[in-house]
C-alpha cells in the first residue's frame, strides 16, 4: 500500500519527486504532456517540470509552438510523470494558463544565455528548410544580442496546469498495483484507492 495518503496529494507528490531526484535519473524532471487541439485530436510530448506548488504544475515553451498553440485553444492538459527506478508514476490533469510576465521574465532570466538565444531563434515546430537555417538564426541573434541581457521573446512563455485530479501509481507484484487517486473540488479534494 502507499504508506503516506495525506488529504491533500500536492505534499505527496512533493515526497515523490524528491524521491525520484535522488535515484540517479539524469533528468528527474521530465514529464510527457499531453493536449489537444480545437477538434480533440491529442499529441503527446516531453517537457521539463520547473516548479509545483498548490496552484499547479509550471513549465515553459514557445507559445506559438504546436503545444503553445493547442493550449491556448483548448486550455485542458495532462501531464504523466514515470520514474521508473523507483517504480512510480503520477498522472495529473487539469486546466492550463499562461503564466504572469513577471515569473516568465524571472524564469527565463535564469536561463542559460545559449538557451535564451535559442528561443530568439527557433520558431518552434514550424517545418526547418535545414541545418544550415537554424545555425544561421542562431548566428544572428548572438550578433544581436551580443552586448546586455537576452530579453524575454514575446512569443515565449510558461504555462500553469491546475491540477483537477490526480493519482499516484506504485509498482507491486503480481500486476497488484497501488493506485490512489485525489479529485479536487473548488479547494479541497478527495481521495479513494483504485483496483490495479
Amino acid at each position: 500500500m502507499i504508506k503516506r495518503d495525506p488529504d491533500e496529494p500536492i505534499s505527496l507528490f512533493a515526497d515523490w519527486y524528491a524521491e525520484a531526484a535522488n535515484c540517479g535519473l539524469s533528468e528527474p524532471t521530465a514529464v510527457a504532456l499531453a493536449s489537444a487541439d480545437i477538434n480533440a485530436r491529442p499529441s503527446v510530448r516531453m517537457v521539463l517540470l520547473k516548479s509545483f506548488d498548490a496552484e499547479g504544475y509550471v513549465f515553459y515553451t514557445n507559445l506559438e509552438s504546436r503545444k503553445g498553440r493547442e493550449l491556448i485553444a483548448n486550455p485542458h492538459a495532462a501531464l504523466c510523470f514515470f520514474w521508473m527506478p523507483i517504480d512510480k508514476q503520477v498522472r495529473v490533469e487539469g486546466t492550463v494558463t499562461v503564466v504572469s510576465d513577471a515569473e516568465a521574465d524571472a524564469y527565463f532570466a535564469s536561463r542559460g544565455r545559449d538557451s535564451q538565444i535559442g528561443a530568439w531563434a527557433s520558431p518552434q515546430s514550424r517545418p526547418l528548410e535545414s541545418r544550415m537555417a537554424i545555425e544561421k538564426s542562431v548566428a544572428l541573434q548572438s550578433v544581436k544580442f551580443a552586448i546586455g541581457k537576452v530579453p524575454r521573446p514575446h512569443f515565449w512563455s510558461g504555462f500553469r496546469l491546475r491540477p483537477e485530479c490526480i493519482e499516484f501509481w506504485h509498482k507491486k507484484p503480481f500486476r497488484l498495483h497501488d493506485r490512489l487517486s485525489y479529485t479536487r473540488t473548488n479547494d479541497s479534494w478527495s481521495k479513494r484507492r483504485l483496483y490495479p
